[in-house]
């Protein structure tokens, strides 16, 4: 099975399963359905989260129709779409965002999904993040945690 076979299934269950919410580890019948209740979750149980953007490989849109270089990723050099989940320091899923168009910047998605006005209201909830999350890790410095910068090479 192609990844463009995958990519269609994908996208119509992620709603599917973000209406039913995401099961939190260890507390049966908790669930999670929005953005604002993770955070939450993450408040009240002194949760460390991991936040990551993912891309999922998509078909790309025929010749001559609007927004075809929309899913272009830069970093993959493919046509995907981009979904930022939240998951707990196991990597067990609390949250995932919306499909977004696979240009579109890990920061960006970020922005767009809210995440750093939840950083704000939540003051107390700790992350990690990655690389493409350092705009994140840099305004929430007590927060949001990136690994080191690489070293540039003097050569």
């Amino acid at each position: 099975m192609g990844s463009s076979t995958i990519g269609r299934p994908i996208s119509e269950i992620r709603p599917l399963l973000s209406e039913r919410g995401f099961a939190v580890p260890d507390r049966p019948g908790l669930r999670l359905h929005t953005l604002e209740d993770a955070f939450a979750h993450a408040a009240a149980e002194n949760v460390t989260l991991r936040i990551d953007g993912t891309e999922t490989q998509v078909r790309r849109p025929r010749a001559n129709r609007p927004g075809r270089r929309t899913f272009a990723s830069g970093k993959r050099r493919q046509n995907t779409i981009k979904t930022t989940p939240i998951s707990d320091h196991q990597g067990r899923t609390l949250w995932s965002g919306a499909a977004r168009p696979g240009r579109m910047h890990d920061q960006t998605c970020a922005r767009t999904e809210g995440i750093a006005e939840q950083f704000r209201r939540h003051p107390r909830v700790k992350a990690e993040v990655d690389e493409g999350y350092r705009g994140l890790a840099n305004e929430f410095p007590d927060q949001a945690s990136a690994p080191p910068r690489k070293p540039k090479d003097f050569d």
